[in-house]
Protein backbone atom coordinates (compact mmCIF):
# COMPACT_ATOMS: atom_id res chain seq x y z
CA UNK A 1 0.00 0.00 0.00
CA UNK A 2 2.91 2.07 0.60
CA UNK A 3 4.32 1.75 -2.84
CA UNK A 4 0.78 2.78 -4.16
CA UNK A 5 1.09 5.73 -2.32
CA UNK A 6 3.96 6.94 -4.11
CA UNK A 7 2.30 7.08 -7.78
CA UNK A 8 0.84 10.42 -7.46
CA UNK A 9 4.46 11.54 -6.44
CA UNK A 10 5.78 10.20 -10.01
CA UNK A 11 3.66 12.31 -12.18
CA UNK A 12 2.72 14.83 -9.77
CA UNK A 13 6.38 16.33 -9.76
CA UNK A 14 6.78 16.32 -13.78
CA UNK A 15 3.37 17.40 -15.27
CA UNK A 16 4.75 20.18 -16.42
CA UNK A 17 6.26 18.80 -18.67
CA UNK A 18 2.58 19.15 -20.37
CA UNK A 19 0.20 21.14 -18.88
CA UNK A 20 3.09 24.09 -19.09
CA UNK A 21 4.63 23.29 -22.86
CA UNK A 22 4.03 25.93 -25.43
CA UNK A 23 2.91 24.95 -28.24
CA UNK A 24 3.53 26.48 -31.77
CA UNK A 25 1.76 29.73 -31.97
CA UNK A 26 1.79 33.11 -34.29
CA UNK A 27 -0.01 36.35 -34.13
CA UNK A 28 -3.74 36.43 -34.79
CA UNK A 29 -4.50 38.35 -37.96
CA UNK A 30 -5.44 42.08 -37.17
CA UNK A 31 -9.45 42.55 -36.64
CA UNK A 32 -9.29 44.88 -39.17
CA UNK A 33 -8.40 43.44 -41.97
CA UNK A 34 -9.34 40.65 -43.92
CA UNK A 35 -6.72 39.21 -45.59
CA UNK A 36 -4.58 36.46 -44.75
CA UNK A 37 -1.37 37.93 -45.38
CA UNK A 38 -2.07 39.59 -42.23
CA UNK A 39 -0.74 37.09 -40.31
CA UNK A 40 2.67 36.82 -41.88
CA UNK A 41 5.50 38.38 -39.43
CA UNK A 42 9.06 37.53 -39.24
CA UNK A 43 8.61 35.65 -36.01
CA UNK A 44 5.88 34.25 -33.55
CA UNK A 45 6.35 37.36 -31.84
CA UNK A 46 5.31 39.99 -34.31
CA UNK A 47 3.06 40.59 -37.07
CA UNK A 48 3.44 42.67 -40.75
CA UNK A 49 2.03 46.21 -39.95
CA UNK A 50 -1.82 46.20 -42.70
CA UNK A 51 -2.57 49.35 -43.59
CA UNK A 52 -6.28 50.42 -45.01
CA UNK A 53 -5.20 52.09 -47.74
CA UNK A 54 -3.59 48.62 -49.31
CA UNK A 55 -5.20 46.54 -51.80
CA UNK A 56 -5.26 43.12 -52.38
CA UNK A 57 -2.51 42.96 -54.71
CA UNK A 58 0.05 45.32 -53.00
CA UNK A 59 2.89 43.84 -51.36
CA UNK A 60 3.14 43.88 -47.84
CA UNK A 61 5.35 46.58 -45.67
CA UNK A 62 8.24 45.65 -43.84
CA UNK A 63 6.97 47.84 -40.71
CA UNK A 64 5.75 45.37 -38.10
CA UNK A 65 4.08 45.79 -34.67
CA UNK A 66 3.35 43.54 -31.60
CA UNK A 67 0.94 40.73 -31.87
CA UNK A 68 -1.99 43.07 -30.22
CA UNK A 69 -5.22 41.02 -30.89
CA UNK A 70 -3.47 37.80 -29.24
CA UNK A 71 -2.22 34.74 -30.85
CA UNK A 72 -3.15 31.62 -32.44
CA UNK A 73 -2.22 28.14 -31.14
CA UNK A 74 -1.70 24.98 -32.66
CA UNK A 75 -3.85 22.00 -31.34
CA UNK A 76 -2.34 19.73 -33.05
CA UNK A 77 -0.37 18.31 -29.99
CA UNK A 78 -2.66 19.88 -26.90
CA UNK A 79 -6.12 21.39 -27.01
CA UNK A 80 -5.08 23.81 -24.24
CA UNK A 81 -2.36 24.48 -21.72
CA UNK A 82 -1.33 27.18 -19.62
CA UNK A 83 0.32 28.93 -22.23
CA UNK A 84 -2.32 28.82 -24.57
CA UNK A 85 -4.96 29.60 -21.60
CA UNK A 86 -3.22 33.08 -20.52
CA UNK A 87 -0.56 34.23 -23.65
CA UNK A 88 2.89 32.89 -21.43
CA UNK A 89 4.61 33.75 -24.55
CA UNK A 90 6.59 36.68 -25.56
CA UNK A 91 6.89 39.14 -23.00
CA UNK A 92 4.74 36.87 -20.86
CA UNK A 93 7.22 33.58 -21.05
CA UNK A 94 8.75 34.38 -18.02
CA UNK A 95 5.85 33.44 -16.05
CA UNK A 96 6.33 29.73 -17.54
CA UNK A 97 9.44 29.16 -15.41
CA UNK A 98 7.73 31.13 -12.44
CA UNK A 99 5.28 28.57 -12.54
CA UNK A 100 7.23 25.42 -12.02
CA UNK A 101 9.74 27.33 -9.49
CA UNK A 102 6.67 28.11 -7.40
CA UNK A 103 5.65 24.46 -6.94
CA UNK A 104 9.37 23.42 -6.02
CA UNK A 105 9.39 26.47 -3.49
CA UNK A 106 6.32 24.74 -1.96
CA UNK A 107 8.33 21.11 -2.49
CA UNK A 108 10.89 23.10 -0.30
CA UNK A 109 8.10 24.20 2.62
CA UNK A 110 6.67 20.53 2.38
CA UNK A 111 9.70 18.83 3.31
CA UNK A 112 10.87 21.17 5.49
CA UNK A 113 7.75 21.18 7.81
CA UNK A 114 6.98 17.53 7.01
CA UNK A 115 10.06 16.37 8.90
CA UNK A 116 9.48 17.90 12.19
CA UNK A 117 5.62 17.32 12.27
CA UNK A 118 6.05 13.85 11.20
CA UNK A 119 8.83 13.08 14.26
CA UNK A 120 6.78 14.85 16.56
CA UNK A 121 3.41 13.85 15.41
CA UNK A 122 3.91 10.42 13.80
CA UNK A 123 4.77 9.25 10.53
CA UNK A 124 0.43 8.04 9.66
CA UNK A 125 -1.11 11.65 10.55
CA UNK A 126 1.15 13.74 8.39
CA UNK A 127 1.34 10.42 5.25
CA UNK A 128 -2.47 10.60 5.06
CA UNK A 129 -3.04 14.40 5.53
CA UNK A 130 -0.37 15.17 2.75
CA UNK A 131 -2.18 12.66 0.46
CA UNK A 132 -5.61 14.44 0.69
CA UNK A 133 -4.25 17.65 0.46
CA UNK A 134 -2.47 15.93 -3.04
CA UNK A 135 -6.14 14.86 -4.06
CA UNK A 136 -7.69 18.25 -3.21
CA UNK A 137 -5.25 20.91 -4.65
CA UNK A 138 -5.55 19.18 -8.44
CA UNK A 139 -9.20 19.65 -8.22
CA UNK A 140 -9.33 23.36 -6.96
CA UNK A 141 -6.23 24.34 -9.54
CA UNK A 142 -7.85 22.45 -12.59
CA UNK A 143 -10.77 25.15 -12.25
CA UNK A 144 -8.55 28.17 -11.98
CA UNK A 145 -9.58 31.48 -13.50
CA UNK A 146 -6.25 33.11 -13.20
CA UNK A 147 -2.13 32.64 -13.66
CA UNK A 148 -2.28 33.66 -10.53
CA UNK A 149 -4.47 31.20 -8.90
CA UNK A 150 -2.86 28.72 -10.94
CA UNK A 151 0.41 29.45 -9.15
CA UNK A 152 -0.80 29.97 -5.65
CA UNK A 153 -2.21 25.71 -6.16
CA UNK A 154 0.81 25.32 -7.57
CA UNK A 155 2.58 26.03 -4.42
CA UNK A 156 0.24 23.96 -2.56
CA UNK A 157 0.58 21.14 -4.52
CA UNK A 158 3.99 21.27 -4.35
CA UNK A 159 3.24 21.21 -0.39
CA UNK A 160 1.51 17.70 -0.49
CA UNK A 161 3.84 16.23 -2.70
CA UNK A 162 7.46 16.55 -0.85
CA UNK A 163 5.30 15.75 2.67
CA UNK A 164 4.14 13.11 1.22
CA UNK A 165 7.01 11.80 -0.52
CA UNK A 166 9.16 11.50 2.38
CA UNK A 167 6.91 10.64 5.01
CA UNK A 168 5.89 7.19 3.14
CA UNK A 169 9.57 6.29 2.25
CA UNK A 170 10.65 6.96 6.28
CA UNK A 171 7.56 4.88 7.45
CA UNK A 172 8.27 1.81 4.84
CA UNK A 173 11.20 1.85 6.15
CA UNK A 174 10.46 1.24 9.51
CA UNK A 175 7.83 -0.98 9.48
CA UNK A 176 9.93 -3.72 7.90
CA UNK A 177 12.92 -5.69 8.32
CA UNK A 178 16.53 -4.82 7.21
CA UNK A 179 16.16 -7.60 4.27
CA UNK A 180 13.08 -5.86 3.00
CA UNK A 181 13.72 -2.30 3.85
CA UNK A 182 16.00 -2.03 0.77
CA UNK A 183 13.71 -4.16 -1.72
CA UNK A 184 10.84 -1.74 -0.82
CA UNK A 185 12.65 1.56 -0.75
CA UNK A 186 14.20 0.63 -4.47
CA UNK A 187 12.04 -1.22 -6.03
CA UNK A 188 8.66 -1.12 -4.15
CA UNK A 189 8.72 2.78 -3.23
CA UNK A 190 10.82 3.72 -6.01
CA UNK A 191 8.92 1.66 -8.43
CA UNK A 192 5.54 3.06 -7.65
CA UNK A 193 7.16 6.46 -8.16
CA UNK A 194 8.02 5.42 -11.90
CA UNK A 195 5.12 3.72 -12.76
CA UNK A 196 3.42 6.98 -11.80
CA UNK A 197 5.73 8.71 -14.11
CA UNK A 198 5.15 6.18 -16.62
CA UNK A 199 1.30 6.54 -16.89
CA UNK A 200 2.06 10.33 -17.00
CA UNK A 201 2.81 10.68 -20.96
CA UNK A 202 -0.28 8.25 -21.11
CA UNK A 203 -2.67 9.91 -19.56
CA UNK A 204 -0.96 13.13 -21.46
CA UNK A 205 -1.72 11.49 -24.80
CA UNK A 206 -5.49 11.00 -24.47
CA UNK A 207 -6.22 13.78 -22.37
CA UNK A 208 -4.81 16.83 -24.31
CA UNK A 209 -6.46 19.38 -22.16
CA UNK A 210 -4.48 20.26 -18.91
CA UNK A 211 -7.76 21.30 -17.07
CA UNK A 212 -9.16 17.88 -17.52
CA UNK A 213 -4.81 15.97 -16.57
CA UNK A 214 -5.17 18.15 -13.57
CA UNK A 215 -8.75 16.39 -12.79
CA UNK A 216 -7.12 12.81 -13.72
CA UNK A 217 -4.48 13.27 -12.18
CA UNK A 218 -6.50 13.93 -8.53
CA UNK A 219 -8.28 10.42 -8.60
CA UNK A 220 -5.68 8.50 -7.22
CA UNK A 221 -4.12 9.75 -4.45
CA UNK A 222 -8.43 10.09 -3.31
CA UNK A 223 -9.11 6.40 -3.49
CA UNK A 224 -5.83 6.03 -1.71
CA UNK A 225 -7.57 7.69 1.61
CA UNK A 226 -9.42 4.45 2.36
CA UNK A 227 -5.90 2.79 3.28
CA UNK A 228 -5.80 4.78 6.26
CA UNK A 229 -7.12 1.56 7.81
CA UNK A 230 -4.66 -0.52 6.30
CA UNK A 231 -1.35 1.08 7.65
CA UNK A 232 -0.04 1.30 10.81
CA UNK A 233 2.61 3.66 12.63
CA UNK A 234 5.71 3.15 12.69
CA UNK A 235 6.40 0.93 15.67
CA UNK A 236 10.39 2.28 15.65
CA UNK A 237 8.12 5.75 16.50
CA UNK A 238 6.43 4.73 18.91
CA UNK A 239 9.06 3.12 20.64
CA UNK A 240 11.28 6.17 20.53
CA UNK A 241 8.41 8.15 22.26
CA UNK A 242 7.76 5.70 24.74
CA UNK A 243 4.49 3.82 23.65
CA UNK A 244 5.75 0.16 24.12
CA UNK A 245 2.76 -1.26 24.16
CA UNK A 246 0.75 0.26 20.54
CA UNK A 247 3.86 -1.27 18.86
CA UNK A 248 3.49 -4.39 20.27
CA UNK A 249 0.09 -3.83 18.98
CA UNK A 250 0.81 -3.20 15.67
CA UNK A 251 3.28 -6.10 15.42
CA UNK A 252 0.96 -8.69 16.52
CA UNK A 253 -1.36 -7.60 13.95
CA UNK A 254 1.08 -8.04 11.61
CA UNK A 255 1.65 -11.49 12.66
CA UNK A 256 -1.55 -12.58 13.07
CA UNK A 257 -2.25 -11.06 8.93
CA UNK A 258 0.81 -13.15 8.19
CA UNK A 259 -0.08 -16.20 10.07
CA UNK A 260 3.03 -16.00 12.35
CA UNK A 261 3.15 -16.36 15.65
CA UNK A 262 3.75 -13.66 18.13
CA UNK A 263 5.89 -14.62 21.14
CA UNK A 264 4.19 -13.76 24.45
CA UNK A 265 6.85 -11.26 24.75
CA UNK A 266 7.61 -8.87 22.38
CA UNK A 267 9.68 -6.90 24.04
CA UNK A 268 11.90 -8.23 26.56
CA UNK A 269 13.62 -5.48 28.99
CA UNK A 270 16.93 -6.22 28.04
CA UNK A 271 15.77 -5.14 24.00
CA UNK A 272 13.39 -1.94 25.40
CA UNK A 273 16.42 -0.42 27.07
CA UNK A 274 18.23 -0.94 23.98
CA UNK A 275 15.78 0.71 22.02
CA UNK A 276 14.94 3.10 24.54
CA UNK A 277 17.98 3.54 26.53
CA UNK A 278 18.99 6.98 28.47
CA UNK A 279 15.52 7.79 28.74
CA UNK A 280 15.93 11.30 29.63
CA UNK A 281 16.91 11.92 25.73
CA UNK A 282 13.82 9.87 24.15
CA UNK A 283 11.74 11.79 26.34
CA UNK A 284 12.34 15.06 24.99
CA UNK A 285 11.66 16.76 22.30
CA UNK A 286 13.98 17.11 19.49
CA UNK A 287 15.24 19.92 17.28
CA UNK A 288 17.07 20.81 13.91
CA UNK A 289 19.39 21.78 16.20
CA UNK A 290 19.91 18.45 17.19
CA UNK A 291 21.05 17.78 13.68
CA UNK A 292 24.40 20.13 13.87
CA UNK A 293 25.13 19.35 18.16
CA UNK A 294 27.78 16.88 17.75
CA UNK A 295 30.69 16.47 14.99
CA UNK A 296 29.85 13.16 13.45
CA UNK A 297 25.62 14.30 13.01
CA UNK A 298 27.12 17.55 11.40
CA UNK A 299 29.03 16.14 8.63
CA UNK A 300 26.48 13.85 7.81
CA UNK A 301 23.96 16.85 7.62
CA UNK A 302 26.08 18.93 5.48
CA UNK A 303 26.80 16.18 3.26
CA UNK A 304 23.56 15.01 2.86
CA UNK A 305 22.57 18.70 1.98
CA UNK A 306 24.97 19.05 -0.65
CA UNK A 307 24.70 15.72 -2.00
CA UNK A 308 21.02 15.86 -1.70
CA UNK A 309 21.10 19.42 -3.71
CA UNK A 310 23.57 17.66 -6.47
CA UNK A 311 21.70 14.96 -7.18
CA UNK A 312 17.85 16.77 -6.91
CA UNK A 313 19.06 19.27 -9.68
CA UNK A 314 20.39 16.83 -12.02
CA UNK A 315 17.85 14.51 -11.69
CA UNK A 316 14.80 16.56 -12.20
CA UNK A 317 16.55 19.03 -14.77
CA UNK A 318 17.20 15.99 -16.97
CA UNK A 319 13.63 14.98 -16.66
CA UNK A 320 12.16 18.09 -17.00
CA UNK A 321 14.13 19.02 -19.87
CA UNK A 322 12.51 16.21 -22.41
CA UNK A 323 10.72 19.11 -23.91
CA UNK A 324 13.68 20.43 -25.07
CA UNK A 325 14.42 17.74 -26.68
CA UNK A 326 13.38 16.78 -30.28
CA UNK A 327 11.51 14.73 -31.28
CA UNK A 328 7.64 13.16 -29.13
CA UNK A 329 7.01 14.80 -26.07
CA UNK A 330 4.96 12.12 -24.91
CA UNK A 331 7.73 9.43 -25.79
CA UNK A 332 10.47 11.16 -24.91
CA UNK A 333 8.82 11.08 -20.95
CA UNK A 334 7.74 7.60 -21.54
CA UNK A 335 11.68 6.43 -22.40
CA UNK A 336 12.69 8.91 -19.25
CA UNK A 337 9.99 6.98 -17.14
CA UNK A 338 11.22 3.63 -18.63
CA UNK A 339 14.98 3.64 -18.07
CA UNK A 340 13.67 5.18 -14.12
CA UNK A 341 12.09 1.95 -13.65
CA UNK A 342 15.11 -0.45 -15.08
CA UNK A 343 17.69 1.22 -13.23
CA UNK A 344 15.73 0.65 -10.28
CA UNK A 345 15.93 -3.02 -10.64
CA UNK A 346 19.63 -2.67 -11.45
CA UNK A 347 19.99 -0.65 -8.46
CA UNK A 348 18.12 -3.28 -6.60
CA UNK A 349 20.72 -5.71 -8.05
CA UNK A 350 23.61 -4.26 -7.05
CA UNK A 351 22.55 -2.41 -3.88
CA UNK A 352 23.75 -4.98 -1.63
CA UNK A 353 27.04 -6.50 -3.67
CA UNK A 354 28.71 -2.91 -3.75
CA UNK A 355 30.26 -0.82 -0.64
CA UNK A 356 27.39 2.07 -0.54
CA UNK A 357 30.22 5.25 -1.36
CA UNK A 358 31.45 3.30 -4.57
CA UNK A 359 27.55 2.90 -5.79
CA UNK A 360 26.91 6.29 -5.18
CA UNK A 361 30.41 7.45 -6.56
CA UNK A 362 29.85 5.35 -9.72
CA UNK A 363 26.69 6.07 -10.37
CA UNK A 364 26.89 9.79 -10.29
CA UNK A 365 30.72 9.90 -12.65
CA UNK A 366 29.17 7.85 -15.48
CA UNK A 367 25.95 10.47 -15.20
CA UNK A 368 28.75 13.21 -15.45
CA UNK A 369 31.02 11.80 -18.17
CA UNK A 370 28.06 10.56 -20.86
CA UNK A 371 26.71 14.47 -20.35
CA UNK A 372 30.70 15.56 -21.48
CA UNK A 373 30.14 13.14 -23.98
CA UNK A 374 27.24 15.45 -25.38
CA UNK A 375 29.57 18.67 -25.79
CA UNK A 376 31.27 16.29 -28.57
CA UNK A 377 27.77 15.75 -30.54
CA UNK A 378 27.02 17.80 -33.66
CA UNK A 379 23.59 19.55 -32.92
CA UNK A 380 22.72 18.03 -36.30
CA UNK A 381 22.67 14.75 -34.40
CA UNK A 382 19.74 14.74 -33.10
CA UNK A 383 19.17 11.00 -32.09
CA UNK A 384 22.57 11.31 -30.87
CA UNK A 385 22.15 13.32 -28.88
CA UNK A 386 18.87 12.31 -27.25
CA UNK A 387 20.41 9.04 -27.25
CA UNK A 388 23.64 10.39 -24.77
CA UNK A 389 20.82 12.47 -22.58
CA UNK A 390 18.84 9.21 -21.67
CA UNK A 391 21.66 7.08 -21.12
CA UNK A 392 23.30 9.84 -18.53
CA UNK A 393 20.07 10.16 -16.98
CA UNK A 394 20.79 6.39 -15.66
CA UNK A 395 23.23 7.41 -13.49
CA UNK A 396 20.82 9.94 -12.19
CA UNK A 397 18.06 8.24 -11.70
CA UNK A 398 20.21 5.51 -9.96
CA UNK A 399 22.06 7.60 -7.48
CA UNK A 400 18.80 9.48 -6.51
CA UNK A 401 16.53 6.00 -6.09
CA UNK A 402 19.81 4.90 -4.02
CA UNK A 403 20.38 8.31 -1.62
CA UNK A 404 17.00 7.58 -0.02
CA UNK A 405 18.48 4.10 1.21
CA UNK A 406 21.80 5.24 2.32
CA UNK A 407 20.84 8.40 3.98
CA UNK A 408 18.19 6.15 5.78
CA UNK A 409 20.75 4.51 7.24
CA UNK A 410 22.86 7.06 8.24
CA UNK A 411 20.35 9.24 10.18
CA UNK A 412 19.33 7.56 13.76
CA UNK A 413 15.84 7.32 14.19
CA UNK A 414 15.12 10.54 16.49
CA UNK A 415 16.03 12.64 13.89
CA UNK A 416 15.43 10.48 10.98
CA UNK A 417 12.27 12.22 9.12
CA UNK A 418 14.02 15.92 10.23
CA UNK A 419 17.33 14.92 8.91
CA UNK A 420 15.86 13.94 5.31
CA UNK A 421 13.17 16.23 5.50
CA UNK A 422 16.32 19.46 5.83
CA UNK A 423 18.41 17.59 3.07
CA UNK A 424 14.95 17.15 0.95
CA UNK A 425 14.52 20.95 1.85
CA UNK A 426 17.57 22.25 0.37
CA UNK A 427 17.53 19.99 -2.68
CA UNK A 428 14.05 22.02 -3.09
CA UNK A 429 16.19 25.34 -3.51
CA UNK A 430 18.30 23.90 -6.11
CA UNK A 431 15.50 22.22 -7.80
CA UNK A 432 13.26 25.86 -7.90
CA UNK A 433 16.67 26.46 -10.19
CA UNK A 434 16.12 24.08 -12.33
CA UNK A 435 13.34 25.66 -14.71
CA UNK A 436 15.73 28.56 -15.14
CA UNK A 437 18.61 26.28 -16.13
CA UNK A 438 16.23 24.73 -18.68
CA UNK A 439 15.27 27.90 -20.07
CA UNK A 440 18.56 28.74 -21.01
CA UNK A 441 18.29 25.42 -23.07
CA UNK A 442 15.99 27.72 -25.28
CA UNK A 443 18.98 29.70 -26.60
CA UNK A 444 21.70 27.07 -26.30
CA UNK A 445 20.76 23.15 -25.79
CA UNK A 446 23.92 22.70 -24.36
CA UNK A 447 24.13 24.66 -21.74
CA UNK A 448 21.82 22.58 -18.96
CA UNK A 449 24.13 19.68 -20.06
CA UNK A 450 27.40 21.34 -19.05
CA UNK A 451 26.11 22.59 -15.98
CA UNK A 452 24.85 18.87 -15.02
CA UNK A 453 27.48 17.48 -16.16
CA UNK A 454 29.79 19.52 -13.66
CA UNK A 455 27.79 18.91 -10.32
CA UNK A 456 27.41 15.40 -10.96
CA UNK A 457 31.15 14.80 -11.13
CA UNK A 458 31.46 16.78 -7.79
CA UNK A 459 28.83 15.45 -6.04
CA UNK A 460 30.39 12.24 -6.96
CA UNK A 461 34.03 12.89 -5.60
CA UNK A 462 31.83 14.01 -2.24
CA UNK A 463 30.16 10.68 -2.03
CA UNK A 464 33.51 8.82 -1.12
CA UNK A 465 33.93 10.48 2.54
CA UNK A 466 30.92 8.38 3.47
CA UNK A 467 31.30 5.22 5.45
CA UNK A 468 29.16 2.00 4.15
CA UNK A 469 26.45 1.02 5.75
CA UNK A 470 25.34 -2.87 4.43
CA UNK A 471 24.17 -5.09 6.85
CA UNK A 472 24.17 -2.62 9.72
CA UNK A 473 21.47 -2.10 12.06
CA UNK A 474 20.00 1.34 11.80
CA UNK A 475 20.70 3.92 14.00
CA UNK A 476 18.72 4.88 16.77
CA UNK A 477 20.34 7.33 18.86
CA UNK A 478 22.88 10.60 18.05
CA UNK A 479 25.50 8.84 19.58
CA UNK A 480 25.28 5.60 17.31
CA UNK A 481 26.20 7.90 14.09
CA UNK A 482 29.16 6.82 12.37
CA UNK A 483 32.47 9.33 11.78
CA UNK A 484 33.00 10.22 7.90
CA UNK A 485 36.45 8.53 6.71
CA UNK A 486 38.18 11.06 7.04
CA UNK A 487 38.37 13.87 10.12
CA UNK A 488 36.72 16.97 9.59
Amino acid sequence: MLTLSAIPSGYMSVIFVFISDTPEHHCKESINSTYNSSRIGPDSCSRYKVNDSWKETEELSNDTEQCLDGWVYSTERYTSTIVSEWDLVCENAWKVPVSTSLYFVGVLIGAFVCGHLSDRFGRKPVLFSTMFLQAVTPLIQAASISWVMFCILNFMRGIGQASNYTVSIILGSEILRKTARVTYTVLGHSGGFGIGYALLPLLAHFIQGWRMLLVASAIPPLVMLVMWWGIPESPRWLLQKGRVEEAELIIRKAAKMNRVPAPEVIFRTGESLELMKNKHEEKRVYTYIDLMRTTNMRNITIIAVFLWMSLTIVYYGLSLNTSNLNGNPYLNCFFSAAIDLVMYVAIWLMINCVPRPTLLFCTMMFCGTMLLIILLVPEDKHGLFLIFALVGRMGSVAAYTFIWVFFTELIPTVVRNMGLGIAATFSRIAMIMCPYIIYMGGYSKILPYIFFSAISIGAAAVSMLLRDTRNRKLPDLISEVQPLRTCC
